[in-house]
């Protein structure tokens, strides 16, 4: 286990720095900086150009860039945000309080529909259920997030005359205003996760039920509540627990849509934001976060998964 431990965090460090490389480059990558947004129209002054591009360190190789907005960051110090003039780590702080509930709150109300529902598609298959269940799943899947979220959006509107607040209030001001504000954002991004696990854990299911030991407990008269809910749903698990990290990461990587349809202030609003006015150090740091964020889940759901799979461990 030691072995297993070891090697997945080194790997977990070198994703880590590549990903920082990755995000620096891809920032430079993108046309325009901050100092031609800055001088606008008057973009011919030569002598202010050179004077804000010195400013604001651009004006160095970019190997040195990086090493210096590296070495910074391991040390801890984040930087502060050209544009608003603020720490960039307190404003990642604030913003990631907002994502933070509203990925967590997606994961247990998505987990608690989807696995459910793929159980009962699995032990219904080729039912009417299993084919509804199936084209709830397809739907899902099918319709990309921004397009769920503007349809609820639409749809509260029209048929019921409401809408969600668009001033954020935190779960500890105001508790129902901001559940209020959660409803739509959260079911837009739990009806794809919602149907990603019911597609997942139906073939889970189906292969585990052809199984002789499932069959041999049916045939010996167990009860289904044994047969499903112990035997069947035991070796499931194990790769579910996989799968919930692939299923928290996605929902990272949506909340940079949705939080920017329903003006929440989390992270993928304030990504989104920074990059528009290419604010560099802001950008880079918040990817970069929420790489550190999917690095690290990978990294426990790789443990998880050896500490439950011996043969993992023994690999």
């Amino acid at each position: 286990m030691i072995g297993l431990v070891g090697r997945r965090l080194a790997a977990a460090a070198v994703a880590a720095l590549l990903s920082a490389l990755l995000v620096f480059l891809l920032m430079r990558a993108v046309p325009g900086d901050i100092v031609g947004q800055m001088l606008g129209q008057s973009g011919t002054d030569r002598t202010a150009e050179a004077a804000l591009r010195s400013f604001f360190g651009l004006d160095r190789p970019l190997h040195l860039q990086f090493i210096d907005w590296l070495g910074r960051t391991l040390r801890g110090d984040l930087g502060t945000s050209w544009y608003q003039g603020r720490q960039v780590s307190a404003m990642i702080g604030e913003a990631f309080g907002v994502t933070l509930e509203l990925a967590s709150i997606t994961l247990v109300i998505s987990t608690l529909i989807g696995v459910p529902l793929g159980m009962l598609a699995g032990i219904r298959k080729g039912s009417r259920i299993d084919a509804a269940i199936q084209g709830f799943a397809m739907l899902g899947l099918s319709a990309p997030v921004f397009w769920t979220g503007l349809m609820l959006l639409v749809g509260a509107v029209a048929l019921f005359g409401w809408s969600p607040p668009f001033a954020y209030s935190g779960p500890t001001e105001d508790l129902g205003e901001n559940l209020s504000m959660l409803l739509l954002p959260v079911a837009s991004l739990a009806l794809l996760q919602a149907a990603a696990y019911a597609q997942f854990v139906r073939g889970l299911m189906v292969d585990e039920l052809a199984r002789d030991h499932i069959r041999t407990a049916i045939a010996k008269g167990l009860p289904p509540r044994t047969v499903y809910g112990t035997h069947a749903l035991r070796n499931v698990l194990i790769p579910l627990t996989t799968f919930i990290g692939l299923i928290l990461v996605q929902i990272l990587g949506g909340v940079v849509v949705i939080e920017s349809l329903f003006s929440l202030p989390g992270l993928g609003r304030l990504i989104l934001s920074a990059l528009q006015g290419r604010d560099y150090p802001v950008v880079q740091v918040a990817l970069l976060f929420v790489v550190l964020i999917a690095i690290t889940v990978n990294l426990v759901i790789d443990l998880l998964y050896g500490l439950f799979d011996p043969r993992v461990r023994s690999g």
